[in-house]
């Protein structure tokens, strides 16, 4: 900070060539100035001495320890660029008695500045810049110079701890189509994903600033993730209950004694015999005698012709009544309604998921 008064100015000439002079602080008039968004006291020791020129130009440097707030944007949380002013103006005096001048530009600034840093945390300083404005303080106009400090936040580390993670539980919930539905397995695994979906927006609800006037797109990337879980795990519900109504309702027709899917020829011929009084015939073929279906007496050879005529006829129908009955045991063997219905469900909805789930991310890629 420097000033220039006439009052204190000298020839070097006339004073043995002395062009600058150091005296204690205390002794010459200090502007009054202040920073606007200063919230605590500077802890800083002010420098005990000023450095006053020939030309009556008084300089003076501080270091001081400034704690300010400014108000944070975090829609874009974690890619969010922030703006924080620091405004330097007198405390009484208008801009008749002083007036504020940056020293100088803003590149040089900014320049100064990098330099300067240290560290950055988990902010980058990008630039600064500086702007001459007059305030209206209750009447009186006063000379106003503010500093605008633009940075942004590192993002790496939350898209490695926090976006990436829930990421990959999607795919974990997505891969969970594999599983069969038939066992509670699917179940308890969707359930599992999804607190565990929870537990990250517990840990957002810790590191995210509650300043924003807008809900931040990094919590409606958990809302919509989460509700995509949701809804699958709702859909598996509906698809087991749907199984499991079908199962109930499924009438079990009687196997003849033998095990489900497993079928004896001489079982069937005992359904057969229902439908035909001939199903002895089948026996012919499991090595019994048909010692009742053949006719016993050959009286001449017109009969007997009239018999194997006949006797044909009653086979043909016998192939047929078992060829019927095997075809509904191969209609018993096939999944019924609700489980055919729970099926298309859980590929309509696997579909529908896969896609809305991918314009879903589009959307806050380019929002992002």
């Amino acid at each position: 900070m420097y000033w220039k008064d006439d009052n204190i100015s000298w020839n070097r000439d006339e004073f043995c060539g002395i062009k600058e002079i150091h005296l204690p602080a205390e002794k010459v008039w200090k502007p009054d100035l202040t920073i606007e968004e200063m919230t605590e006291k500077d802890k800083a020791l002010p420098s005990p001495y000023l450095l006053i020129k020939s030309n009556g130009m008084i300089i003076r440097r501080d270091d001081m320890l400034v704690v300010s707030t400014c108000t944070m944007e975090v829609y874009s949380f974690p890619f969010d660029y922030q703006s924080c002013t620091l405004s330097l103006k007198s405390i009484i005096h208008s801009d008749r008695h002083i007036m504020l001048e940056a020293g100088a530009e803003s590149e040089l600034t900014t320049m100064w500045s990098k330099e300067m840093m240290r560290t950055q945390s988990e902010w980058l300083f990008i630039d600064m810049k500086i702007d001459n404005k007059t305030a209206d303080n209750f009447g009186i106009n006063q000379s106003m110079l503010v500093y605008t400090i633009n940075m942004k936040r590192r993002s790496a580390l939350y898209v490695a701890n926090f976006l990436v993670p829930i990421l990959f539980f999607f795919c974990l919930d997505l891969a969970s189509f594999l599983i069969s539905d038939s066992g509670g397995e699917k179940l308890g695994f969707k359930v599992t994903v999804l607190l565990a979906v929870t537990v990250m927006q517990l840990l957002l609800n810790e590191i995210l600033p509650s300043s924003s006037e807008r809900i931040p797109l990094i919590a409606v990337y958990c809302i919509g993730m989460f509700g995509l879980m949701m809804l699958s795990l709702m859909e598996t519900i509906l698809v087991m209950h749907l199984m499991e109504k079908d199962s109930k309702d499924q009438s079990l027709s009687e196997d003849c004694g033998d095990k489900p899917g497993k079928v004896s020829f001489h079982n069937c011929c005992r359904d057969v015999k229902k439908l035909t009084p001939f199903c002895h015939i089948g026996d012919v073929f499991s090595g019994e005698t048909p010692s009742g279906l053949l006719p016993v007496a050959k009286e001449d050879s017109s009969r007997h012709l009239t018999e194997e005529s006949h006797a044909s006829d009653e086979l043909s129908e016998a192939v047929k009544a078992l060829t019927l009955l095997l075809s509904n045991r191969e209609e018993e063997r096939m999944p019924g309604y609700w489980t055919r219905v729970a099926k298309t469900i859980n590929k309509v909805f696997f579909i529908f998921y896969v896609i809305a789930a991918s314009m879903f991310l589009l959307c806050l890629f380019f929002i992002w």
